[in-house]
């Protein structure tokens, strides 16, 4: 299954961190990285969502492919690069804009650090919080399971399990039970970045942690 359809958002695992969330009549790419071909100009992104610096995550061919000339891009203050078009600096604890939203779609930029590893300090990247059609959407970036996590609420978590550089399947799984959402969905692993992980393994600690969250393992 490539991707899984909640409460009208339909949610499709690019492969690695990458995702495309459709809901609402907008399409929102999250840091899209290695796709296998060019979208259709119908299924171009109205926002890109871009975590941190990081090859793997802000790739510039990728970012071409899915960019419309209108299309709005947020990303990290961090960051070094510049982008075309409407695009926009942002940090932990950004409510963006014109209203709370952007292009009518609501967006919160979260934390998403590492606590004992150097990949990812604190100020490098971000999270994010989209909300389509009521549902809450969270997309952890490169983390591990850090202190303010347990304050999120979301419906969809979205969640790295690859460990080395972000949490593994056990830090992932009581992350997932501190943000308690109704699905999670693991990521940062397999062929489109190299990393080894076991969703199955992931999947089996959640549900023996709160058998009530709902673990959806998606194919690239």
């Amino acid at each position: 299954m490539k991707s899984v359809t909640i409460n009208g958002v339909n949610i499709q695992w690019l492969g690695h961190a990458g995702f495309l969330l459709e809901g609402e009549g907008k399409k929102i790419y999250i840091d899209p990285y290695r796709l296998q071909a060019e979208p259709e100009f119908d299924d171009l992104a109205d926002i890109l969502l871009i975590t941190h610096e990081h090859f793997d995550h802000c790739s510039p061919g990728d970012i071409r492919k899915v960019r419309r000339s209108d299309s709005t891009t947020l990303v990290p203050e961090s960051c070094p690069l510049e982008f075309r078009g409407d695009a926009r600096r942002v940090a932990e604890g950004d409510v963006l804009a014109d209203g709370l939203e952007i292009k009518g779609v609501r967006i919160e930029v979260v934390p998403a650090y590492n606590l004992d590893k150097p990949y990812h300090p604190r100020g490098l990247g971000v999270g994010y919080i989209v909300e389509l059609e009521g549902l809450r959407i969270y997309h952890a970036g490169d983390c591990d399971f850090f202190p303010e996590m347990g304050k999120i609420k979301a419906d969809v978590a979205l969640l790295p399990i690859g460990g080395t550089y972000t949490m593994d399947e056990e830090e992932a799984a009581r992350a997932a039970v501190a943000i308690s959402p109704k699905v999670v969905i693991p990521m940062h692993y397999g062929n489109a970045g190299g990393i080894d992980a076991d969703p199955e393994k992931f999947k089996t600690l959640v549900h023996g942690k709160n058998p009530g969250i709902d673990v959806i393992i998606l194919d690239p």
